[in-house]
């Protein structure tokens, strides 16, 4: 089948429900939607602020994705799951929102400084109202922890100004309804006459042609046992992620030339640093047994603080991110989706061992002691903001339906454990401050046997989990040495642009939900000032 549109965007996730439904609402043409996993109507936890945790669970909802081994982190297999749905992984996750820290983006190409992005900030937040929730008895023990701890507390974590500070998150949300991209970007505004949908749609790759074999002039995607290929007039915009948009690329062969070689796939476009700079945001959580039932059903509390003085970063920069998670918001959930990564070997892991170990979890966590045990518990994830550890996305084989090998090299670079183990030792004190002191009866994990550096080490390498903020795969700049140009153009190519978190050079040590908007309602902005 074959059939032709105007512009092509890959991906309906965070970034590319806002560039569809931008092109749409300005009648850019005629536009593809294409997402590999279901609509979230068929799914309506993730339509909901309170449905988070039970998407997680959700393997419908996931790309099932694991790392290569972690050499620095343990040796572990890392789950790397991110959304596949319309909504992306701002459909499943904790509906956190924040711009970064003004400084963050000194980092970012010259015109996508923080004053730079500011008016697009503020036209996302014109339609996604993000706030933050009401404070509890809990929370504010946790915000006088951290002000007697030097922190200062903040009302708007969206200023610009991160540094020593601790507030309460902007959320996307709107009373019980969860409020992303998809839904403000997308649904209310539409339905589009212009704009077609199509979703369980995964794109294999996209073909080149025109004079000089640059010109992406169509995508070929399987939908319902068959391959479609949709041919385009204008542009093709990848909104695919960080993991997947680099993969699609060198499917297409747009990478390095060498590495495509090797696995059978002919170089259409020699671009060197296509799924390089992979980095994330590694998190070791702390646990501690409370006195006092945790009245808190959201991780609404974040604070963020220079913690490894020696960082080459600018002063009072922060590098490390401390949330304040109740357990009894999603405890159960949580064990039910990282556990079976971590203790089924891969070979079992996609079997019904893991829906076997899923209900074991679940029956666990519903007698009465542990239900108990949960609403007194909470946690200080400690979450490395500014990382110098860089990995790779790589293919396996010329397939789609090979897992392409994905190495975040979690804590290769000894400032990164250096700056962990800091943060351990902080989220500890924390515990035992202010009014939070008269909550806390017991640290729970790691626990009083962990105390020296060397220690606390190997419990950050043994424990660390991703917070899936994954960056940089296909990096913007100004240089050849960046795979895309500062207006998201792929270099090397005459119609393709990037418009994800693969296109964030260096990450924000905030969350990426409000960053990868930002990419996507920037592509827009691009599109529609260079439509012919």
């Amino acid at each position: 089948m074959s059939e032709t549109f105007d512009y092509i965007v890959v991906g309906g996730g965070a970034a590319g429900c806002v560039v569809a439904g931008r092109l749409a609402e300005r009648k850019a043409g005629r536009i593809l939607l294409l997402e590999a996993g279901p609509r979230p109507e068929d799914h309506p936890e993730t339509l909901s602020a309170d449905g988070y945790k039970h998407a997680f669970v959700n393997d419908a909802l996931f790309w099932d994705r694991f790392t290569v081994p972690q050499g620095a982190a343990g040796n572990q297999r890392f789950f790397v799951g991110t959304g596949r749905v319309l909504g992306g992984s701002a459909a499943v996750n904790g509906m956190v929102y924040t711009r970064g820290d003004r400084r963050d983006f000194d980092a970012w190409p010259p015109g996508w400084r923080f004053d730079d992005v500011r008016p697009d900030y503020e036209a996302l937040e014109a339609r996604l109202a993000p706030r933050p929730r009401p404070p509890t008895r809990w929370t504010e023990a946790c915000i006088d922890a951290a002000t007697a701890r030097g922190l200062r507390r903040c009302d708007d974590l969206n200023a610009g100004d991160l540094g020593g500070v601790i507030g309460y998150e902007p959320m996307t949300y709107d009373g019980d309804r969860r409020r992303n991209s998809y839904v403000a970007f997308v649904a209310e505004p539409g339905p589009f006459e212009n704009l077609e949908i199509r979703t369980n749609a995964r794109v294999h790759r996209l073909e080149f042609g025109g004079e000089d074999g640059r010109r992406a002039v169509a995508v070929h995607y399987e939908r319902d046992g068959r391959v479609v290929r949709a041919r385009v007039r204008g542009e093709v915009i990848l909104a695919a992620g960080a993991l997947e948009t680099p993969k699609i690329l060198m499917l297409s062969g747009v990478g390095a030339g060498q590495a495509l070689r090797f696995v059978g796939i002919e170089p259409r476009v020699e671009n060197e640093g296509v799924g390089r700079n992979l980095h994330d945001h590694p998190n070791v959580p702390l646990f501690f047994w409370s006195r006092h039932v945790v009245d808190c059903l959201y991780p609404q509390i974040y604070s963020f603080r220079r913690t490894y003085a020696a960082a080459p970063l600018p002063a009072g920069q922060p590098d490390t991110c401390f949330v304040f998670w109740p357990a009894p918001s999603a405890m159960k959930e949580a064990v039910q989706r990282m556990l079976p990564g971590k203790v089924l070997p891969p070979k079992i892991y996609h079997g019904p061992g893991k829906l076997l170990l899923r209900k074991a979890v679940g029956a666990l966590f519903d007698t009465p002691p542990a239900a108990r045990m949960v609403d007194h518990l909470y946690g200080i994830v400690v979450i490395l903001g500014k990382p110098r550890s860089r990995g790779s996305v790589r293919l396996a084989g010329p397939s789609a339906d090979t897992p392409a090998v994905i190495d975040p090299a979690y804590l290769s670079h000894p400032e990164d454990l250096a700056t962990m183990v800091e943060g351990v030792r902080f989220a500890r004190s924390l515990a035992r401050a202010g009014t939070l002191e008269s909550w806390t009866r017991a640290e729970l994990l790691p626990g009083p046997l962990v105390r020296d550096d060397e220690a606390i080490a190997r419990f950050v390498e043994k424990q660390a989990i991703t917070t899936y903020h994954f960056a940089g795969t296909c990096s913007m700049g100004t240089s050849d040495a960046h795979p895309v140009t500062p207006r998201l153009r792929l270099r090397g190519t005459h119609n393709v642009r990037i418009a994800d978190a693969s296109a964030i050079p260096e990450t924000p040590v905030s969350a990426l939900q409000a960053p990868s908007m930002l990419v996507g309602y920037r592509a827009a902005t691009y599109l529609l000032e260079d439509r012919p």
